[in-house]
């Protein structure tokens, strides 16, 4: 499934112009003339990178991003202006957490690389996420095994590094097959 694209812009010929850009790319891309109409399409479905203009009738995108933080927080948000200054830039910093602030006319290979950038970023925290969340359930089951064999956690190694293992009443493969079979689940 590609990743979603939102252009937030109430200049078309902007949007067309930005579609252009982006039009070899492996995105969906959705438009929005307005952060009210931006906010109902991200309320129908997820979307991964958010790239929105400050000067907009109803609502500037520093105010739509903040929203779009708030409501959406794992979209990530891009604000591409043509009438930046530093009040603007840390609004939409401190309040939008913005990945990236960027000014009109915007490099299209800049554009480009950002948004990969912006994905990648996304892509890099969700895999983190998972691995976490694995080795955490392997804690709890190590934490498990160390409550049904008392010590089992605690190696001891030679002076070559080869794991010592006293004699006891268990069957060591046995343990070591459990092991493996549980950390594979």
């Amino acid at each position: 499934m590609p990743h979603k694209i939102l252009l937030v812009d109430d200049e078309p010929h902007v949007t067309e112009a930005l579609k252009r850009v982006l039009h070899k790319e492996p995105y969906e891309i959705l438009v929005a003339n307005s952060g009210n109409e931006a906010l109902q399409i991200l309320a129908r479905e997820p979307v991964t990178v958010v790239i929105s203009d400050e000067m907009m009738p109803g609502m500037p995108g520093s105010e739509f991003l903040a929203q779009v933080y708030r409501r959406y927080p794992e979209t990530l948000r891009i604000m591409l202006t043509g009438h930046a200054n530093l009040d603007l830039a840390v609004r939409a910093i401190n309040e939008g957490h913005i990945y990236r602030f960027l000014m009109k006319p915007c490099n299209e290979q800049e554009l480009r690389i950002t948004i990969r950038q912006a994905i990648q970023q996304k892509e890099l925290a969700e895999k983190s996420r998972q691995l976490l969340r694995k080795v955490k359930q392997q804690d709890l089951i190590l934490q498990s095994m160390e409550k049904e064999y008392p010590g089992i956690s605690k190696v001891e190694r030679d002076s070559t590094g080869t794991i010592i293992v006293e004699d006891s009443d268990f069957d060591l493969d046995t343990l070591i097959e459990q092991i493996r079979t549980e950390l594979e689940n």
